[in-house]
């Protein structure tokens, strides 16, 4: 029984730091490098908040796309071949919609750190 147990806390423990860790293959990137990114047309912006909290204060050249509509969106809105900088309010959704585009075929695919609230 007691064999049991730390099987579960071991199960437990490697699903909580699966959704902590970074995706991999996903570029970290800080905001202050952000603003250094932001005039390449060679990048795609997506902010993955609510269109409430977009509209509240958003980054110029950032589409919203929120997170629960961006497995039927990106296709459509977004190409493969072209690096997609995600953002959000702190970096939680922003890396759950990173794995999101890695499971959907895209292959550049960075996540801003600690999301707008960091943004100066």
């Amino acid at each position: 029984m007691e064999y049991l147990t730390y099987i579960l806390i071991a199960l437990f423990l490697v699903f909580i730091l699966q959704r902590a860790l970074p995706t991999k293959g996903v570029r970290q990137l800080s905001t202050t490098d952000l603003k250094g990114e932001l005039n390449n047309r060679e990048k795609q912006f997506v902010d993955v908040r609510t269109p409430g909290e977009f509209k509240g204060n958003h980054i110029k050249g950032f589409k919203n796309i929120p997170l629960h509509q961006l497995s039927q969106k990106a296709d459509k809105e977004l190409l493969k071949e072209k690096e997609v900088i995600v953002i959000c309010q702190s970096g939680m959704r922003s890396q759950k919609a990173t794995k999101i585009l890695k499971k959907m075929g895209f292959t550049k695919v960075t996540n801003v750190k600690g999301g707008i609230s960091t943004w100066r």
